[in-house]
């Protein structure tokens, strides 16, 4: 009789929730039909025509960095072939107005937006996706705190088809349970938020960006890490079942990304009824939107790889002859992209070769990059330190938040292009490089190493390296080249360059990636 009770009251919960559930859904969807009404009023688009709506969910969209030439580039381009779409960007940039975004996109990126089919969805807690806000836990944190953040969204408005542009796979779960599964959903992926590259570090217990010297110093640090990254890695995998399609901006990512599609982990299948996230596991087969494209012969998901924009042509035209000696590096001061490898690079190449600090063969280290926030205002203050402590100032200048002019000026004056980060999805500041005539060199790994500096018909287009010393010492060969082998060099890094990864290759990418999806 209890037991009968009890599976009694449990149904009825059961059924409770599913009735406030329903009731919850459809105010959201009563809601947005009238924002949607008024936005289309707002834009002066007659409501006959029945627009349709892509969000872009894009927390960060005025950070000027290459995500955010993939997103404009990408709302160009859709204003362009489908004049009915309204395009819906996603933002917690509350302290710019629709004007200044747009105004900021043209002097950053030379990239002109139709005011009339663009509107901004401002969100108020973007905190939550901050580093900041989780100092322990962060990618957990992050995830969870992007699920807020898409409610936040999705209660303002809801879209017709929605693409994650930034990199939180973890809001399909929020958009599928909101919309009952009834819109599509897409994926541009810069880099995976976990990979198996990651689990692999801690597993060696190699310190690095994502693993702390404490942490891989202790075994039993180490150990924890590793199930608290399998736990990770096993919901991520669930949350990137739910798109329609994904796009993948190198073959690095796309590799990773497909194996994490693929990933199983059956002692996290039995464990996950006792985590607080299983009942993502239970609704994984609920509300699932349209099938994400299917390979016919591996009958697994896959991701289509879409480079990264990248606007060559007024780059394409700088003089290769008469560089200064510059070693530019372009890149957001954010803890990913290594600025402290390059300072401690540069360092060593002046105390191998002391002659570059002064006087005619001196060189000087420029970088220039966006900052988003305190943090990263606070981690370049935290940069130029390291550059006193190595006694390297003289020869050191940060540039912050450079409009896209003056970004091309450095471009057109550069002899050399330095990127230190590890595992780079992509690099379109190595693109940029390339095609402007400045010869790249690298870090060994990711969409640098396995995508842009390749060789072009056997013959080198730039240099890779992996410890301050190989930087240095490659450096040093690029400086020491004569004048023709530099221009020989530097003509076959833009001839790859242009052919490979102009604009309009981005744009037949990004409309075949999603062809279908929309009208």
């Amino acid at each position: 009789m209890a037991f009968a009770i009890a599976l009694l009251c449990l149904l009825l919960t059961g059924l409770l929730g599913i009735i406030i559930f329903t009731a919850y859904t459809n105010k959201l969807a009563r809601h947005s039909a009238r924002a949607r009404h008024a936005i289309i009023k707002n834009l002066g688009i007659s409501t006959t025509s029945n627009p349709q709506f892509i969000g872009f969910f894009h927390p960060y969209c005025n950070a000027g960095g290459g995500g955010e030439r993939v997103l404009w580039t990408a709302i160009a381009a859709t204003q362009r072939a489908h004049p009915n779409c309204v395009s819906l960007v996603y933002t917690g940039d509350v302290d710019a107005t629709k004007e200044q975004i747009i105004a900021q996109v043209e002097a950053r990126f030379n990239i002109s937006l139709d005011s009339k089919s663009l509107h901004f969805v401002f969100l108020k807690r973007r905190r939550l996706v901050e580093d900041a806000a989780w100092p322990r836990f962060t990618l957990l944190g992050q995830s969870l705190g992007s699920m807020f953040l898409a409610w936040e969204a999705l209660s303002q408005v809801i879209p017709d088809l929605y693409i994650d542009s930034m990199g939180y796979a973890f809001t399909f779960h929020i958009v599928a349970w909101i919309t009952k599964g009834s819109i599509p959903m897409g994926a541009y992926i810069h880099y995976p938020t976990i990979s198996t590259d990651m689990l692999a570090r801690v597993k060696a217990r190699k310190v690095g960006h994502t693993n702390r010297g404490d942490v891989a110093g202790s075994l039993v640090l180490s150990r924890g890490k590793m199930w608290y990254y399998r736990f990770l890695m096993y919901h991520y995998s669930l949350a990137l079942s739910r798109p329609s399609f994904i796009m993948a901006n190198s073959s690095w990512t796309k590799n990773h990304v497909d194996a994490i599609l693929s990933h199983s982990d059956p002692v996290m299948n039995v464990m996950h009824f006792l985590n607080p996230l299983f009942i993502l596991r239970l609704f994984a087969t609920t509300f699932k939107s349209k099938k994400l494209h299917v390979d016919s012969a591996s009958k697994k998901p896959e991701a289509n790889i879409v480079y990264p924009p990248c606007d060559t042509r007024e780059m394409a035209q700088f003089p290769l002859d008469e560089r200064e000696r510059i070693i530019l590096s372009i890149a957001q001061f954010r803890p990913e992209k290594d600025h402290p490898a390059q300072l401690r690079a540069f360092a060593q190449l002046l105390a191998d070769h002391p002659a570059y600090t002064s006087g005619s063969s001196s060189v000087q280290l420029f970088l220039l990059g966006g900052a988003r926030n305190a943090d990263d205002h606070a981690r370049v203050q935290s940069l130029r330190d390291l550059a006193e402590k190595l006694k390297i100032t003289p020869c050191v200048q940060f540039i912050v938040n450079a409009s896209y002019p003056e970004m091309l000026g450095w471009l057109a004056m550069a002899s050399i292009g330095l990127s230190t980060m590890v595992d780079e999805h992509f690099g379109i500041n190595v693109v940029e490089f390339m095609a402007a005539g400045v010869i790249p060199v690298t870090h060994a790994s990711g969409g640098p190493l396995h995508d842009i500096v390749v060789p072009l018909d056997g013959e080198a287009t730039g240099f890779h390296a992996r410890d301050p010393q190989s930087f240095a010492n490659a450096m040093h060969t690029v400086l020491s080249m004569s004048k023709s082998e530099q221009r020989a060099m530097r003509t076959r890094a833009r001839t790859w360059a242009v052919s490979a990864f102009a604009e309009e290759r981005f744009v037949e990418g990004w409309e075949a990636a999603w062809k279908g999806w929309v009208i």
